[in-house]
């Protein structure tokens, strides 16, 4: 038996993730995942992979907002509210698609830039942006947030546990910034996990998740190391790409829990690796 063993969110592309035992699945995947960006002096997307200090910066819910803190300086921290009053509009590039989005506010610009040492603007984006998932995985009218590509990134616990078993030092999940993860099954599973549902509403893999340097980052501290993606690269590696993770797509909507089960409908006909 399959079921849900943990649901996360990252407000804020490419900070902190947030633990929760339910969660909102809306059109474009978890409710408030992914609905913030930085971006630099040209409106392109900013991410650990080039600043890794961003691990550093933790996010919370609190009435009407977010919270967001420095790890490292108790004493800085900043509010974002969920409504404000949007004066400035940006085109923002996150690859390479182009997203209609807001500017939240200068002060908040302000904060981050002292934190990250960086020139930088948060972005949100506004339920009428709708961008598109990529139309050789989903359909026309499956959309997506500020993730890198896909609604949802789902891994099976026991694919962390026989890594950790590889390792000469265990990694805990937040390293691959899931979405979704499981208990139940076999190493990899989910690689294989074509059509499944979930309190009703119906997921997809479409894509299993080519993984970058970004899972070498130590969200506690920022510090880059080599694993691992070094032990992946030894046995979870394909035409070039290490992955580790099944993007999904999903249609309804609803609510999902921790402990909720997951009915497998369908699966892959050939093994991914």
């Amino acid at each position: 038996m399959l079921k849900i063993s943990g649901l996360f969110v990252y407000p804020i592309k490419s900070l902190g993730g947030i633990a929760l035992h339910t969660a909102q699945v809306c059109n474009r995947g978890l409710e408030h995942d992914r609905r913030w960006m930085l971006v630099d002096e040209n409106n392109r997307f900013l991410s650990q992979r080039e600043i890794p200090e961003m691990a550093l910066l933790q996010v919370e819910f609190v009435d009407n907002g977010l919270w967001v803190m420095h790890q490292q300086q108790a004493e800085s921290s900043i509010f974002i509210p969920f409504m404000f009053d949007a004066k400035e509009a940006a085109v923002c590039t996150i690859w390479d698609d182009k997203c209609l989005s807001e500017f939240v506010d200068r002060e908040i610009d302000a904060w981050f830039t002292e934190m990250l040492q960086l020139k930088c603007r948060l972005v949100y984006m506004p339920k009428t942006t709708l961008r598109q998932v990529d139309q050789q995985y989903a359909q026309p009218d499956q959309v997506t947030s500020f993730a890198d590509a896909y609604p949802f990134l789902m891994v099976g616990q026991a694919s962390l546990d026989e890594l950790n078993g590889r390792l000469p030092e265990a990694v805990p999940m937040d390293r691959f910034r899931p979405n979704i993860v499981f208990t139940g099954g076999t190493p990899f599973q989910e690689d294989q996990m074509q059509h499944f549902t979930i309190s009703n509403i119906n997921f997809y893999g479409v894509k299993p998740c080519a993984r970058c340097p970004v899972i070498t980052i130590n969200q506690e501290n920022g510090i880059i190391g080599k694993e691992p993606l070094k032990t992946l690269a030894g046995y979870r590696k394909k035409n070039n790409k290490v992955y580790f993770g099944q993007n999904l797509v999903h249609d309804g909507e609803g609510v999902i829990s921790i402990g909720d089960e997951i009915n497998i409908k369908e699966l892959k006909p050939e093994k991914f690796i």
